[in-house]
């Protein structure tokens, strides 16, 4: 605005200056006995009365513009602010409401582990079982706790750090990781056994992997099947997909599926186990650093299915997250 203000100034002293000269050159050649335009009276007063006239109108015109370009300038800078301050809002939004989260999922585990040994502490007359249970309990917490900070420092991880790629078999990956799963083993099934090269990072592609059957074995009943389809739909893109029964995911959730800390209805789980809502978005991570899609599609009381694709040559380092 000052800008615009010292300009129009210094144009306001420009075009009076010049409109001086040009009615003085006037009066001059009047006073020489020339003839400007006949029957036009140019006398002293006339012109004075001209100059003050043309003055005022350069003045609200140069006010106008002045309001013209405060108003639009106004506007076109809380615009671009605007768009240039929304993602940094999501993002501190976001980053708060992972924190808020966080701190809820540490403090369950804790709350519950501090009640059992304060009643525990108080019981004069607790056994030795009764305090074996106490502390098999803490046990448990303890373990959620540390896999729940595990899956934290990850995703920390991952949009920091930069994953370096080597070629790896998406096949191999998969048997090795369907083997870890000793009680549910037989409920996998790969359906076919082709060998699918790509550029990746293993150890990452094999979390992507756990993580997928993981949340299969743990949406569907006990006795079901999840199958497991491995394919290379074109030269340059390998898919992995895996399908569970179940009450399946409702329209309406979908969306959300892969946000931190989102979960369904507890009445998905085939028991009381319940994960902390980081796996699927962990997965939608990796995918995003190989430069692939992840996708969910749900028939609600009948199966769930999720598909990951990526490419087979990235020739990368997968950058960090901004």
């Amino acid at each position: 605005m000052t800008v615009s203000i010292v300009f129009s100034i210094a144009l306001y002293h420009m075009a009076s200056n010049e409109l001086d000269a040009r009615l003085v050159h006037f009066q001059t050649n009047i006073q020489r006995g020339y003839e400007i335009m006949p029957g036009l009276n140019f006398n002293e007063s006339l012109r004075l009365e001209q100059e003050d006239q043309a003055n005022a109108n350069l003045s609200i015109n140069l006010i106008y513009a002045n309001l013209f370009v405060l108003v639009a300038g106004g506007l076109g800078s809380y615009l671009l602010a605007r768009r240039t301050l929304e993602p940094i809002e999501k993002a501190h939004e976001s980053q708060s409401r992972f924190t808020s989260d966080a701190s809820h999922e540490l403090r369950t585990p804790l709350a519950a582990m501090k009640m059992e040994m304060e009643v525990a502490l108080r019981d004069k007359n607790a056994t030795a079982m009764e305090l074996k249970e106490v502390i098999s309990s803490n046990l448990e917490e303890v373990n959620k706790l540390s896999k729940l900070s595990e899956m934290l420092l990850n995703l920390s991880r991952l949009d920091h750090d930069k994953l370096s790629t080597e070629t790896t078999d998406l096949f191999k990956i998969t048997k090795v990781v369907v083997a870890d799963f000793n009680q549910n083993k037989h409920r996998l099934e790969i359906v076919n056994g082709k060998k699918l090269h790509l550029k990746a990072n293993e150890m990452a592609i094999s979390e992507l992997v756990k993580i997928l059957i993981d949340n299969a074995l743990l949406y569907s009943p006990q006795d079901s099947l999840v199958a497991i389809r491995l394919s290379k739909p074109d030269k340059n893109h390998v898919t992995f997909e895996i399908t569970n029964s179940g009450s399946g995911i409702s329209g309406d959730k979908l969306p959300y599926i892969f946000d931190r800390f989102y979960r369904a209805d507890a009445s998905r789980t085939n028991g009381p186990k319940r994960g902390f809502g980081l796996g699927l978005a962990l997965a939608k991570r990796i995918v995003e650093l190989h430069g692939g899609e992840i996708s969910v599609e749900s028939i609600p009381n009948e199966k769930t299915i999720f598909t990951f694709t990526l490419p087979t040559n990235n020739d990368f380092q997968a950058k960090p997250k901004n």
